[in-house]
């Protein structure tokens, strides 16, 4: 009882809903809402554009003031695309409300004429008073979109200037000489010392007033490390460490490992750096003059530390069967050794530039320390070129001498040639930024590669179920080998996923881009970003997905509770029950998917250019489509047969096993699967044996000799078939006397089944009680006769009437005319009956025997 009421409180509550909202919106006044309602938007437009101007102009005074520092102009180009992503806001507003007065506008009609009733002075009144609004909205949204396009034109001026500095930055041209390298050498040794007394002055400021800070802060960095790092091992521990497999590792294997422990534990160290220096920050243990210098060393450790690990997982200098590429002990050392000094030198070179600016160093000290880095880093590769690291065809891991691909050595020599080129034209900015990006981009790029190979060959069919995870899910949730590939599909997905995240920032960063720029794009990607005249975000197409699931499954358990508790209980037939569930399917998705587009941000009027589009491909290509589907929906609505139905259209019979719009699935009696497409069931004749019940009429014919007397027959078939429980009553079992046959006479054992899929079971026990009463009665059943009378001529070859007459069953009258009849030829006369009571001629002769023809007629 308790629950009848509260499903009636749950029905009355959207009509209560509905009054209430009809009561507030009837105590309204529909003549003051309008201007209640919009009146605020052009004086809060005005006071917002107001700010947004003030903005753009201390935006525009920063840039003039010199602002050539690229983090700064990083800065200055956020502020100004989210300045005119503001201003755009308000334009979409104001415009919105335009939008609206014009409609109002047009819905009100013509203006009144001279001598118009004293009622028309109201809408008079209210065109007035909308005219006025639209002027002063007119005039604030000009000044709006003239100040969306200033922003947007500051943003593309930050832009040219970034890439200016770049280009500058890039192709500037330094002297080369002896006489220079021998300043800066002398330079080098000034910012030496002045170095050492700066790192000793802060020490001991560090010992004497922030001691306790400075272990606390790298106390709570070591902690942050740890925990990353033990998380990690937690939940890849198995696939991290070598040493947790045993004999020798297969190629998935050695990814995986090479992949993970190279990610984990280097990412391991970067959050221990990141943390510490914001802890030596916000603890105040780092001084201006310092703090420059401890960040870049951190960042240097951290990208040492990361090509050391990935060179460590590739080469596998101590570990041959860990190794991932076909080269030599020697080779591996020679590469893995050479990798690492590159990314020493580089990092180096970037560490004694950070402390050159801090210091105040001459230029000249920068550019020398590029130039012997760039030129230690172009003799390395071309070094490199040289080598004969790969192992070749059944040789072992200690005989190595084949040469590395061609490719990649005059990949290698030109690479080297161009640093070693360009330090000594003077270029060495270019050299310094190529030979980044030999080292940097190569690590991170060859570590991505990795992670896409990994996840290639875990998501191969049956790879994920050899896994240590893919047989832990396997024996927890009891997967098969389907589900567990799809999980394998999956997961390699996923590490595609974690690669690329990993990957792409870090190559943006070494090309020169700043973490602003990544921010600003990733805002933009998730906000929404302009492709013409369409908006696009992602969280708005991710949320229309959510909303569209959600409402595909609340679709699915509405079609399930349905037929489970609603129309099981009332034993509503199966027929009724499957379409009424696919039209609540078809309509769900519908809905669905119209909230979901709705929730995705796309404005559902644009779709009619789809609709368009879809009718002419519809004239052209998908007529046949459309027919099934309008086929489907009639089928659905007027059912003709249902499921379990036994159908029979043109050479298809079977039991309708499903039902959808665009075709219906048959099954045989073979168990054979056929797909109909609907349109066949409306355009041709369809048989149904159970549209309206399942009450079928079977016939047994039955033959029996001359001499038997019919009524007996009939009789005999009467009580047999009355004894067949299957059997109804009512209609009456009777048996027709058809016809006199050409050698029986025959008859037709007439009966009604409840339900047809008894027939082949009741005929065929009926035939075998009819064989076996007709036997014990004396009833003959008669086969066909056939008469064969065969005239021989002169003397006749033995072996042609042994052929002639071997097959029993054969009634044949042997004759000889002409010569005598030779004793075996009279023993061939013989009678002999053969099914068949039609009559043949047939003439043989043999051309090669001189003996009488064979003629042979049968009647």
């Amino acid at each position: 009882m308790s629950e009848n009421k509260w499903l009636r409180s749950l029905l009355l509550l959207p009509l209560i809903c509905i009054l209430l909202s009809s009561f507030a919106f009837a105590q309204e006044d529909p003549a003051q809402a309008p201007a209640a309602a919009t009146m605020p938007v052009v004086e809060r437009s005005t006071k917002e554009l107001d700010k947004y101007k003030a903005t753009l102009s201390d935006i525009t005074r920063q840039l003039e003031d010199g602002g050539r520092d690229d983090t700064r102009l990083v800065d200055l180009k956020g502020k100004a695309d989210d300045l005119s992503t503001s201003v755009n806001s308000v334009v979409s507003t104001l415009r919105g409300r335009l939008d609206e007065i014009n409609g109002r506008i047009t819905s009100l009609g013509e203006p009144p004429k001279e001598g118009a009733p004293p009622e028309a002075s109201v809408v008079t009144d209210e065109r007035n008073r909308l005219n006025s609004e639209k002027s002063q909205i007119n005039a604030v949204l000009g000044d709006a979109e003239a100040v969306a396009g200033r922003a947007t034109s500051l943003s593309n001026n930050i832009t040219s200037i970034r890439r200016a500095l770049f280009a500058a930055t890039l192709f500037k041209r330094t002297e080369i000489s002896l006489p220079v390298l021998a300043e800066a050498g002398r330079e080098f040794i000034d910012e030496v010392s002045t170095l050492s007394s700066s790192l000793t002055g802060w020490s001991v400021f560090v010992w004497n007033y922030k001691r306790l800070s400075m272990f606390g802060a790298v106390s709570l960095s070591v902690l942050a490390a740890l925990l990353f790092l033990v998380g990690g091992y937690r939940l890849l521990g198995h696939r991290m460490e070598r040493r947790a497999f045993s004999g020798e590792p297969s190629y998935l294997r050695r990814l995986s490992v090479a992949f993970w422990s190279t990610t984990v534990q280097s990412m391991s160290v970067f959050l221990f750096m990141v943390t510490s220096g914001f802890f030596l920050d916000n603890f105040g243990v780092l001084r201006p003059d310092i703090a420059p210098i401890v960040y870049v060393a951190m960042s240097v450790i951290a990208f040492v530390y990361f090509v050391s690990r990935l060179t460590y997982a590739i080469f596998a200098p101590t570990q041959p069967e860990w190794r991932l590429l076909h080269v030599s002990n020697s080779g591996a050392h020679t590469i893995s050794s050479a990798m690492l000094i590159m990314a020493i030198v580089n990092g180096l070179d970037y560490l004694f530039s950070t402390i050159s600016e801090t210091l105040n160093s001459p230029l000249i000290l920068t550019v020398a320390k590029s130039f012997v880095a760039s030129i230690v880093i172009g003799v390395i590769l071309l070094a490199l070129s040289f080598l004969k690291p790969v192992i070749g065809e059944g040789e072992d891991a200690e005989s190595g001498h084949k040469r590395m691909p061609r490719w990649l050595a005059i990949l290698l020599r030109v690479g080297g040639l161009l640093l070693i080129g360009a330090c000594l034209t003077g270029y060495v900015g270019l050299a310094r930024f190529l030979a980044t990006q030999v080292i940097a981009t190569g690590a991170v790029v060859a570590t991505v590669y990795i992670g896409i190979l990994s996840g290639k060959a875990i998501s191969r069919q049956g790879a994920f179920g050899e896994t240590l995870a893919g047989r832990y899910l396997g024996r927890r949730f009891g997967l098969g080998p389907v589900a567990l590939d799809q999980a394998g599909l999956a997961a390699g997905l996923g590490i595609y996923a974690i690669a690329l995240a990993f990957g792409i920032p870090l190559v943006l960063f070494s090309w020169g881009f700043q973490p602003g720029d990544i921010e600003n794009w990733a805002y933009s990607l998730l906000t929404g970003f302009k492709v013409g005249n369409t908006s696009i975000s992602l969280i708005s197409i991710f949320s229309g997905i959510l909303v569209f699931i959600v409402g595909y499954a609340v679709t699915r358990w509405f079609q399930k509770w349905l037929d489970r508790n609603v129309m099981a209980r009332g034993q509503v037939d199966a027929g009724v029950r499957n379409s009424v569930g696919t039209g609540i399917g078809y309509l769900g998705i519908v809905v669905a998917a119209i909230f979901g587009i709705s929730s995705a941000g796309l404005d559902l009027s644009s779709l009619a250019l789809v609709a368009s589009a879809l009718s002419v491909g519809i004239g052209f290509g998908l007529q046949n489509i459309v027919s099934n589907f309008v086929s489907g929906l009639i089928l659905l609505v007027e059912r003709p047969f249902k499921v379990g139905d036994w159908v029979v259209t043109g050479a298809v019979e079977g039991t309708v096993k499903r039902l959808s719009v665009r075709a219906t699935e048959i099954e045989t009696f073979r168990g054979q699967s056929i797909i109909v497409p609907n349109s066949e069931f409306i355009n041709s004749s369809v048989g149904n044996w159970t549209h309206r019940n399942r009450i079928q009429r079977a016939e047994i014919p039955v033959s029996v000799a001359y001499e038997t007397d019919p009524q007996k027959v009939m009789d005999i078939l009467l009580e047999l078939v009355k004894k067949q429980t299957p059997v109804l009553r009512n209609p009456e079992p009777h048996v027709e006397f058809l016809r006199f046959g050409d050698f029986s006479l025959d008859f037709e054992l007439r009966f009604h089944l409840a339900d047809l899929s008894h027939g082949l079971t009741v005929k065929n026990n009926l035939r075998m009680e009819i064989l076996k009463r007709f036997r014990e009665e004396g009833i003959s059943i008669p086969m066909p006769q056939r008469n064969l009378n065969i005239h021989m001529e002169g003397e006749t070859n033995p072996q042609i009437l042994a052929a002639l007459l071997s097959e029993e069953g054969d009634k044949a009258v042997v004759s000889h005319t002409g010569a005598a009849a030779t004793p075996k030829q009279e023993a061939a006369k013989s009678e002999v009956s053969k099914p068949q009571g039609e009559e043949e001629k047939l003439s043989e002769a043999k051309a090669d025997e001189p003996k009488s023809p064979v003629a042979k007629q049968r009647k």
